[in-house]
């Protein structure tokens, strides 16, 4: 876990969370691998879940499918989280419609992936990500763009971070009727169904 990142996942946590109680929060892409976001979201009154597709250190949940999250129960997390983890998802689109779905109405997720550096394969390294790509994702999973940016310009992190120039997702589930709830159940299962991931 890059410096950079960590300060971005900071932020997010003091400028959205700090006032909030009782938070379910799920980070995709939770394993130790040279740091986590753990010990960022150990609140007494939050319940932190890592979520990853291997077993590890920081790894609560383990997936069987990065795109169908029959581990996690819909509408049970407060907050999302990752960093770090969408540019190694293939069809990182199908991951954001569980994003969605595992998210209450109101909930909070924040998505941290690189628009810069060398590649890094986790076994694989697919993408990079600008604000536009980012915005057409909360798009895409009918999640309500909050806040979106790229560390464009150097900040001088010791551990030459600034390579990466992370891009940042905020965004929120908007409340829906059953019908839209509905809807969006059946929108995800084709597009699970015609995908085949």
């Amino acid at each position: 876990m890059h410096q950079s990142s960590l300060d971005k996942m900071v932020r997010f946590r003091d400028n959205y969370l700090v006032w909030r109680r009782d938070l379910t929060i799920y980070d995709i892409g939770s394993q130790n691998i040279n740091g986590c976001y753990g010990f960022v979201f150990k609140e007494p009154s939050w319940r932190y879940v890592g979520v990853d597709m291997t077993a590890g250190e920081n790894v609560d949940v383990v997936l069987r499918n990065p795109y169908k999250w029959d581990e996690v129960a819909s509408s049970s997390a407060d907050v999302v989280i990752s960093g770090q983890a969408f540019e190694h998802i293939e069809f990182f689109w199908m991951t954001m419609l569980e994003v969605e779905r595992v998210l209450k109405s109101n909930g909070l997720c924040c998505i941290i992936a690189p628009a810069g550096g060398f590649e890094h394969r986790y076994p694989v390294d697919c993408w990079r990500f600008y604000p536009d790509g980012f915005s057409a994702l909360a798009r895409f999973a009918r999640l309500e763009l909050i806040e979106i940016s790229t560390q464009w310009e150097k900040q001088n992190y010791a551990d030459d971070s600034d390579i990466w120039q992370d891009t940042l997702l905020i965004a929120q589930k908007p409340s829906r009727s059953r019908t839209d709830t509905l809807r969006k159940a059946v929108r995800r299962k084709l597009l699970q169904f015609a995908s085949r991931v």
